[in-house]
């Protein structure tokens, strides 16, 4: 009988005298049944590690919409409250984090949350052959004790203003507490870059950029939502 969709396996593995622990979920289930699956179901035999506990990290991977997306959860704060996108190494100046993510061969972008990162890798890479140098990369960075980010990382454009009017303030409020938290669940963001003749421009980040669902989401589910609650919303465009 063939495997069902969702099934996931623990497994260790020892990498330079650590070990790391992944959890694999099939590239087309939701983030909402990737959740369900992980509470419900456990691992057959118990893991144990034997190394020193203070050289131990576990990893947890998440599929996204994007199968060209993975979302990497260290179990430990990545960032603050804000998200930053690195689409390309040089716009990871100020990121020691990204940077040597990018020098895993195959890696295409990289997206920072709270309490995660998102991997994108080119078409033409196989998971199987750099997810090992992505744990490596994270479980070795994050004992070097660098920091994620530099004191000249740019700060974030999108929160509310008082020079905002009531509409756009509205606009960013409904983003904030009810659109961002679930496109994160899914690795990405959606981040406000402006509202003029009705029109409101979004940008998307993470595993957002590049998703065959994208436009889908963008349209059917940000532009319904933030029409419902604003009048003034005729509808959302995608900007770079």
């Amino acid at each position: 009988m063939a495997a069902p969709i969702g099934r996931w396996m623990c497994y260790a593995a020892q990498l330079g005298g650590r070990f790391y622990r992944h959890t694999r979920t099939s590239f087309y289930t939701t983030t909402a049944q990737t959740i369900y699956q992980f509470a419900a179901r456990k691992p057959q035999l118990p893991l144990k590690v034997i190394q020193n506990p203070a050289r131990c990290m576990f990893i947890q991977t998440q599929d996204t919409p994007n199968p060209n997306s993975v979302k990497f959860i260290p179990g430990r704060a990545v960032l603050d409250a804000r998200t930053m996108d690195f689409p390309n190494p040089a716009s990871a100046f100020c990121s020691p984090l990204a940077r040597h993510l990018f020098r895993v061969e195959g890696v295409k972008s990289v997206f920072l949350g709270h309490d995660f990162i998102t991997v994108t890798k080119n078409e033409e890479v196989d998971w199987n052959l750099i997810k090992p140098d992505i744990y490596a990369t994270i479980m070795d960075f994050f004992s070097s004790g660098l920091p994620i980010i530099t004191d000249d990382a740019p700060r974030s454009e999108t929160a509310a203003s008082e020079d905002d009017d009531e509409v756009v303030a509205m606009i960013k409020e409904l983003l904030d507490t009810r659109i961002r938290p679930t496109v994160q669940e899914d690795g990405g963001d959606v981040l406000y870059r402006g509202f003029q003749d009705g029109i409101v421009q979004l940008k998307l980040q993470g595993s957002c950029t590049s998703c065959p669902s994208s436009i889908i989401t963008l349209k059917s589910g940000i532009q319904n939502m933030l029409q419902f609650y604003i009048p003034e919303v005729e509808g959302v465009e995608q900007v770079h």
